[in-house]
């Protein structure tokens, strides 16, 4: 009767028992690893791809128009 690998005793051959045992459990781990670590490798890989780390502020009023106002003609009710 053989027992599962340990983690501690072979690391990488336990990695790769639990991947095929227990493929829900290790894509889960695998996924909730890369999320936070996503913070220190995602800024370099956009900037080698061209996008704008620090894109335009958003406006935060609408531009007004100089001059009078154009009122639209061909839309009454009448």
């Amino acid at each position: 009767m053989s027992a599962a690998p340990h983690f501690f005793s072979t690391p990488f051959r336990y990695i790769r028992y639990a991947s095929h045992q227990y493929p829900a459990y290790f894509w889960s781990i695998v996924v909730g690893v890369a999320g936070p670590a996503s913070f220190f490798y995602a800024p370099p890989i956009r900037r080698a791809f061209g996008d704008n780390i620090n894109p335009k502020p958003i406006p935060l009023t609408y531009p007004v128009p100089k001059g009078p106002r154009n009122i639209p003609t061909g839309f009454d009710d009448e």
